[in-house]
């Protein structure tokens, strides 16, 4: 026996096999020859777990009711009939074959429907749609109905398989986003946030949630707790509590379940849940929602203590990765400190041998002198001039050790004034021209042609003496070939000692002579640093000559350059200082 038309009972006994698109179209079918009908069916194929796969209802525009929203919901979670009706009993046999009606009522978002029910079971053909049914409205009502008790429409299982997916991970933002695409699955609601809590907090926040509803997005907000009573009672009581939905007035129904996660007593947690306008809360909701909660508090509690671990194991590595990085720096200011021992050792050794060539050239003339070893006034003048050259020489080696005591200790003392250039060079060419002839190397000074006098501000006898140095150094390690020096303006504004001056005057001093390697080219302007020992004992010097032309340069405004291009391939040092006024260029 059944209420409908034969259309409607073809549909229901003959499209059990059919693929879904057929199934579909047959349901269409249905509806659009039920359109006007005053009882027009609801029309429903089910899956194995009781969700719908597909409906028809020719009323449901007429209702403003989206049939298609509740594709993949479960029919029993919407359902409330004269007798107790679950999905094992459903498929427990051909009810249709039992003439089973019974009268349902059927809650939709938009509407509540009751009327009489046919089912027909399908078989096995179908994989998907298990069960197909209709429900012969008889009323429509918009008012709202207790909700679907969970515990009834097998959702055992999901709560299961939620609880297991939230206690099988350790992050805290995968657990809070879990529990709330769950709950919202599991009691079907609008809306569900989860918020933290610590112990004596004073406001929570939302830092997960599913909005069905348009306009209810909470998640980043603040919820100060003296605002809402009845968070604190939930967090007092250890027990969900309802109350009316956040935002609203006194007026509103209390569709708000509110429980705290805890563990081992102690609350770590809020979820809210809010039902649709015009249902509430039962006994049993609470209960499972509770058992629910305990669980997710564990797993938070878990995911806390995991957080913490390895945050303590971070810090351990962090402080093992500076402990590794303090050990590499003392061990290379260890090295530091024993090349700058062997270092000053290695200059003391070959400075002192330095001071007793000339001191023991001093000597040994003044001592042929006294002795009556020259045989005439010629000879000893001569004796008497070697004494005098050794002890300029020491007085130089002297003076260089002090400088750079000096310059070490911060106490050097640089007056400037101005500086004519070709003055300097003259002098320049009168100390070493000499010296560079006697060795039979080429000697030229170059100035770029200029109008009025190149003049540069700085200290007079320092620039000679960073000078000569060069010069000094340039004959020393020449054996052929040439030496040149030569100057540059290069018109930039420098700011040096709070002034602006118009530019600089690049001084180079190249020659050809032996050079020095590109991996020993670093150690050039090092204090008590010689580029090679075996080298410094062969041509003599402290090794500091370099080094004391760098920090006079520096301490005047300009910089130092070394440019060689390898060993025997000669080298060029050039420095710059400024200059004092531009001269007029002639072309």
């Amino acid at each position: 026996m059944t209420p409908f038309n034969d259309l409607t009972y073809r549909v229901l006994t003959d499209t059990h096999g059919t693929a879904a698109t057929e199934r579909q179209s047959s349901l269409q079918e249905v509806q659009a020859s039920l359109v006007g009908s005053p009882n027009s069916p609801l029309i429903f194929a089910l899956d194995s777990q009781g969700c719908f796969l597909s409906l028809a209802w020719p009323l449901a525009e007429q209702y403003g009711v989206n049939l298609e929203r509740y594709i993949g919901r479960s029919l029993l979670q919407r359902l409330t009939a004269s007798r107790e009706l679950s999905l094992e009993a459903l498929l427990a046999g051909d009810l249709s074959a039992s003439n089973l009606t019974d009268t349902w009522t059927l809650q939709l978002e938009e509407c509540q429907l009751t009327g009489q029910a046919s089912l027909t079971l399908l078989q096995p053909a179908d994989s998907a749609c298990q069960l197909m049914g209709a429900i012969q409205v008889s009323q429509i009502s918009r008012s709202g109905v207790l909700r679907p008790t969970p515990w009834r429409l097998g959702y055992r299982s999901q709560l299961t398989q939620f609880t297991w997916n939230i206690r099988r991970t350790l992050d805290l933002e995968t657990i809070w986003q879990q529990t709330t695409d769950g709950l919202s699955t599991i009691f079907d609601v609008e809306w569900c946030g989860i918020c933290p809590y610590t112990l004596h907090s004073t406001d929570v926040r939302v830092v997960a949630e599913v909005a069905n509803t348009p306009g209810q997005t909470r998640r980043g907000e603040t919820l100060v707790l003296a605002e809402y009573p009845s968070f604190r009672e939930a967090l007092r009581a250890r027990r969900p509590v309802v109350s009316k939905p956040l935002g609203h007035d006194v007026e509103a129904s209390e569709t708000l379940l509110i429980a705290a996660t805890n563990h081992h007593n102690e609350p770590n947690g809020l979820i809210l849940l809010q039902a649709t306008e015009g249902t509430r809360w039962d006994d049993l909701d609470c209960k499972l929602f509770q058992e629910v909660v305990q669980q997710i508090g564990t797993a938070i509690a878990h995911a806390y203590l995991f957080r913490d671990a390895q945050g303590l194991a971070d810090e351990l590595q962090a402080a093992n990765q500076r402990l590794r990085q303090k050990h590499r720096e003392l061990e290379e200011a260890r090295h530091q400190a024993e090349e700058a021992s062997r270092l000053k050792s290695e200059f003391l050794a070959n400075t002192s041998h330095e001071l007793r060539t000339p001191l023991n050239g001093m000597i040994g003339f003044l001592k042929l002198i006294l002795d009556g070893m020259a045989d005439d006034p010629e000879e000893q003048q001569e004796f008497l001039q070697e004494a005098h050259k050794s002890a300029i020489h020491l007085l130089n080696l002297i003076n260089d050790v002090l400088d750079i005591a000096k310059i070490e200790a911060g106490k050097m003392q640089i007056d400037m004034a101005p500086v004519k250039v070709r003055e300097l060079f003259l002098d320049v060419e009168n100390f070493t021209r000499p010296q560079a002839e006697q060795k039979g190397l080429g000697f030229e000074i170059v100035v770029p042609p200029t109008r009025d006098e190149i003049i540069v501000n700085g200290n007079y006898q320092r620039l000679l003496q960073v000078i000569l140095n060069l010069v000094g150094n340039a004959i020393k390690f020449t054996h052929e070939g040439s030496i040149t020096i030569s100057a540059e303006i290069k018109s930039q504004k420098i700011e040096f000692q709070d002034h602006e001056w118009p530019g600089i005057v690049k001084v180079s001093v190249a020659d050809t002579g032996i050079g020095v390697s590109l991996e020993k080219q670093d150690r050039l302007f090092q204090t008590f640093s010689q580029v090679d020992g075996e080298r410094t004992r062969q041509y003599g010097g402290t090794g500091l000559g370099l080094a004391i032309s760098q920090r006079l340069v520096e301490a005047m405004g300009g910089v130092v350059q070394f440019i060689s291009m390898g060993e025997g391939l000669g080298s060029t040092v050039t420095f710059t200082t400024l200059l004092y006024q531009e001269p007029v260029m002639i072309e």
